[in-house]
């Protein structure tokens, strides 16, 4: 980073970078009184977004009151797994923010947003079971950071029919950033005010672009802060930890993953480490108490965590995918899917041991700390009871195990139930296996949740959907997928080479897979038909192999 900083923005001299600041504050209140465009500006209250924001402000708060006329929406996202410091850190500088607007007379007004409950870290790992967030499957950003600022600025949009957002985003911060900003000058209508495909009738201003780290230092260092903050105080923050990034305000996929950067999430694992909370703990005594959010991040950076998720995708089918093994070699696996029950309530109980913990021995200033909230807490129970159909009901257990506590749910009706536990306990006696309990249970909730309902149309599609999931032991099942794939292969070869083929797909279907009962497949009978066919020019079809007549000879030989 430092090498892309020194070839690509060479560092301007100290009177140099005082006369673009006067450049920019010329800049900002022309742009600003230009139209009637709101502005929405987004911060994290990291030295990036803190220096647009201290730009804006002093620019804004230079115009005559008669002129501050266009509100600006200042906005930041809490995910509700931010470090706990910063979240503290962010929610004191919004305060700030809120009474020096108000007695500076300034057209500030800040935003604190959210995800929505049902996409909460919390809700999509515990309650669906999604597994800890990975490169390939970086659920967490969309849901947790874009969507709130998305829905946010299309609400502007609708209302104002378009906006401009500005953002502390720099070339500087990574190759990736320089290149998909270039991209993006493409497009543009004046300097430093480009387009984005995601933000529809939005504009975005980037006023320090082109600035490097240690001038955003320099600029935080030698401009008071306006708002009543203390830059000081975010410099110690910074060097405080091992790396000098933030985590900005994101809007689209571009933004690289904020895991190792001083404002990310505590549950990131995006990263191998999170070495910015170790620092923080290493460095500072007093922080000591974060010490159970370092072990629950570490314990859910498992490298492979097949063993904790379920064998089917969340969906309730086997999907398999070709893994290369090495020496030209493949395997065919089945691709795991959402955390099995067992870890989703191991999961809730050490979130809540470590709520519970630091809620005891934290700085007072902390311990009124919420690791997971009550709204996300019944979100969690209702997913379990009615798309898991898991009516043991365990959530309200395990919260007064651990908290001493009983588990008051808000939701209307939320403790009318027609089964319970002593119903899932009778099930697990009965039940010869998992699958047979988890197929029971998902019957028997299934009628459960039609007899609320006036009509009970669809009924029988959802019990079908019961069996098709649920009725397959872990091997049969992806013995099944398996056995499915190669009959997909076996169109494809017999196609190319229908007649030679036909004896080969067979015997490699049946060395696949002993249980799968395909020796129904009539191999002669095959041949004369696909010879009568391949005479009409009709290719032979899935179909054909799949569902032809069965030789019933050969079915009572092999019994």
């Amino acid at each position: 980073m430092t090498e892309i900083q020194g070839s690509l923005f060479p560092q301007r001299t100290v009177p140099k970078l005082f006369e673009d600041v006067k450049f920019l504050n010329q800049e900002i209140q022309e742009l600003y009184c230009s139209d009637e465009i709101p502005w929405i500006l987004g911060v994290s209250f990291g030295k990036d977004s803190s220096a647009v924001l201290q730009l804006v402000w002093n620019a804004i708060a230079s115009l005559p009151p008669e002129k501050r006329t266009k509100t600006i929406h200042l906005i930041t996202t809490d995910t509700l797994v931010e470090n706990p410091i910063i979240s503290t850190w962010v929610r004191n500088c919004i305060k700030q923010v809120k009474l020096a607007a108000k007695q500076q007379k300034m057209p500030v007004e800040p935003h604190l947003l959210h995800p929505s409950v049902q996409e909460t870290f919390w809700v999509c790992l515990i309650g669906k079971g999604y597994p800890a967030p990975r490169n390939g499957f970086r659920w967490c950003t969309d849901r947790m950071k874009i969507q709130p600022v998305n829905n946010f600025i299309r609400e502007m949009v609708r209302v104002h029919g378009e906006t401009i957002v500005v953002l502390g985003t720099r070339k500087a911060e990574s190759s990736k950033r320089a290149a998909t900003m270039k991209k993006h000058e493409v497009g543009r209508v004046r300097d430093r005010l480009s387009p984005n495909s995601r933000l529809i009738n939005s504009l975005i201003y980037t006023p320090v672009e082109d600035w490097r780290d240690d001038e955003v230092w320099l600029y935080l260092m030698q401009y008071p802060n306006p708002w009543g903050g203390d830059n000081k105080d975010l410099f110690t923050m910074y060097r405080g930890a091992t790396a000098d990034n933030e985590c900005p305000l994101v809007v689209d996929t571009s933004t690289p993953s904020c895991g190792d950067s001083r404002f990310g999430c505590w549950v990131c694992t995006m990263v191998d480490q999170d070495k910015s909370m170790q620092a923080m703990i290493l460095n500072d005594e007093a922080k000591e108490w974060m010490q159970p959010l370092l072990d629950i991040r570490n314990e859910l950076d498992l490298k492979d965590d097949r063993k904790k998720r379920d064998f089917r995708r969340i969906y309730g089918r086997v999907e398999l995918f070709e893994r290369n093994i090495g020496d030209n070699k493949t395997s065919v696996e089945f691709i795991p899917g959402p955390y099995t029950k067992f870890w989703r309530e191991h999961w809730l109980r050490r979130v809540l041991e470590a709520q519970t913990h630091i809620r005891k021995t934290a700085p007072e200033e902390m311990r009124d700390i919420t690791l997971i909230t009550p709204e996300e807490l019944s979100e969690i129970r209702r997913i379990w009871l009615e798309e898991k159909h898991e009516f043991d009901d365990s959530l309200p257990r395990i919260y007064e195990e651990v908290t001493g506590e009983p588990f008051a749910d808000a939701r209307p009706a939320a403790e009318r139930q027609l089964l319970g536990s002593d119903e899932w306990t009778i099930l697990e006696e009965i039940c010869e296996d998992k699958m047979h309990l988890e197929l029971m249970a998902k019957l028997l909730d299934t009628e459960r949740q039609y007899y609320t309902k006036p009509r009970r149309t669809g009924i029988y599609g959802d019990l079908d959907k019961c069996f098709e999931t649920s009725s397959r032991s872990k091997d049969e099942a992806i013995g099944n997928a398996h056995y499915q794939r190669n009959l997909k292969q076996a169109v494809a070869d017999v196609i190319a080479n229908p007649i030679e083929k036909i004896q080969q797909v067979k015997d490699a279907i049946v060395q696949t897979n002993k249980s799968a009962k395909n020796k129904s497949i009539d191999v002669a009978k095959l041949k004369e038909e696909l010879e009568s066919n391949n005479s009409e020019g009709r290719q032979l079809s899935w179909a054909d192999i799949k569902f032809s007549p069965p030789n019933s000879t050969e079915e009572t030989n092999s019994d």
